[in-house]
């Protein structure tokens, strides 16, 4: 009889240990499905453009893998690149709906009529091109190119708070990695600014823009005028 309680003592304490084990094992797996990760864990950004999409970017970002918030992960790897920011970066074939970034930054310079430096909130400083518009280019220098960099710098003061927000039908940046944004400060649309001002013609390309029904009668109104290159650039 004691043999016998001996025994089960022995299987129930088994028992005990296989169970506990087995917890181990599967918080020790649970632990590693959501290790921590950083960029220097991936060896291009699009595994890491993939990883993060997968992940919950661009909306959550717990692996911290996109420091300034644009919705592009670990932008110093070595390419290949990619821009993507809609969900199931791993292939999951599922439609997803355009993401929109905001983000506060202060201007740091304007560098021309359609291009300005600016320091991100909490972040560091990133160049952005003016979406929809295009002013006359500085090198070589185009008739008009001083005077809508000027204009620029009227509306956009070293130092002045603005909002940075993109477009569903644009990239989040262009091929040389300047954001694509447009820049609102207080309720200005900056971007439509200068076309008003005439000194911006509109610029389509790809899939075009959501505001621009609206930039075209700003252009309408600048050349009726006229205004800006067209009254100084006939």
């Amino acid at each position: 009889m004691k043999r016998l309680i001996r025994l089960l003592g022995v299987l129930v304490t088994a028992a005990l240990l296989g169970t506990g084990l087995a917890a181990t094992a599967s918080t020790s797996a649970s632990g590693a499905a959501v290790a921590d990760r950083d960029c220097g864990d991936f060896s291009t950004q699009a595994a890491s453009q993939r990883f993060f999409l997968d992940h919950g970017g661009p909306r959550s970002d717990p692996h911290r893998l996109d420091a300034d918030g644009d919705g592009i992960a670990c932008e110093t790897l070595p390419c290949p690149c990619s821009y993507a920011t809609g969900g199931g970066g791993g292939g999951g074939g599922g439609s997803t709906t355009p993401t929109v970034v905001r983000q506060w930054a202060r201007v740091v310079r304007v560098v021309d009529g359609d291009t300005v430096d600016v320091r991100l909130a909490g972040g560091p400083t990133r160049r952005v091109r003016l979406i929809g518009i295009n002013t006359p280019e500085t090198s070589p220098r185009q008739c008009g190119a001083g005077l809508a960099t000027q204009s620029a710098r009227q509306l956009l003061p070293r130092g002045t708070r603005v909002r940075l927000v993109s477009d569903t039908r644009q990239p989040k940046k262009d091929r040389y990695g300047r954001l694509l944004r447009y820049v609102i400060k207080g309720s200005i649309d900056v971007n439509r600014a200068q076309v008003k001002r005439g000194w911006a013609r509109v610029y389509v390309v790809g899939r075009g823009f959501t505001r621009v029904a609206g930039y075209r009668t700003a252009q309408r109104s600048a050349q009726a005028a006229p205004r800006g290159i067209w009254r100084t650039c006939r």
